[in-house]
């Protein structure tokens, strides 16, 4: 009988750790917004809000070429840079998203 209510116990905290993992997934996506400038908007699934998350946008060999926050309201606005880039949302390990640049139209 313990064995089995440890067993049942041990399955509910797995279930329930799974379940709020998957709660809680990053989304990011941007825009180009005609002007020279890019805007990416980015939260989670669960509705939190992504406020403070870093954002990067690198080039091909990894450089920073401008570096920011999402913002109160869930946004995070640069300019655009010229020639290959990638845009990256990062939350932190398992919370990243990079978006391409060639993928980021107005």
């Amino acid at each position: 009988m313990f064995k089995r209510s440890l067993s049942i116990l041990f399955l509910a905290v797995v279930l329930g750790t799974g379940g709020s993992a998957l709660a809680h997934t990053p989304l990011c996506s941007c825009w180009d917004n005609g002007d020279g400038t890019i805007t990416c908007e980015g939260g989670f699934s669960d509705g939190s809000s992504a406020a403070g998350v870093a954002m990067r946008i690198k080039d091909p060999s990894g450089k920073i070429l401008a570096e920011g926050q999402i913002n109160k309201l869930g946004e995070f606005t640069a300019d655009k840079p010229k020639g290959d880039y990638q845009v990256e949302f990062d939350a932190g390990e398992g919370h990243r998203i990079v978006i391409d640049g060639k993928d980021i139209l107005k």
